[in-house]
């Protein structure tokens, strides 16, 4: 992953971040020596969003499949919160 300093980033702007993509997919901008952010173009952010919910959907099903839920009205919903 390619790495990027603040001093980069503020010295060159968005050419520092366009250069280091070319290079791999991610970039971490660090700050005083220490990582601090990550940057990506969109569409690899699109693609790992859709990955984290196509994975809330499989633990999803997965619970259903195993039982793990419960069936209650909007009002039971409350009650049983406010229990916990």
């Amino acid at each position: 992953m390619s790495h990027i300093s603040a001093n980069d980033l503020k010295t060159k702007g968005i050419s520092a971040i366009e250069a280091a993509l070319s290079e791999s997919p991610e970039a971490i901008v660090s700050v005083r020596g220490k990582d601090k952010f990550v940057v990506m173009d969109i569409a690899r952010y699109h693609y790992l969003r859709e990955c984290e919910l196509d994975a809330a959907l499989a633990e999803t099903r997965a619970d259903l499949a195993a039982g793990r839920f419960v069936q209650e009205s909007p009002e039971q919903h409350l009650a049983r919160l406010d229990t916990l």
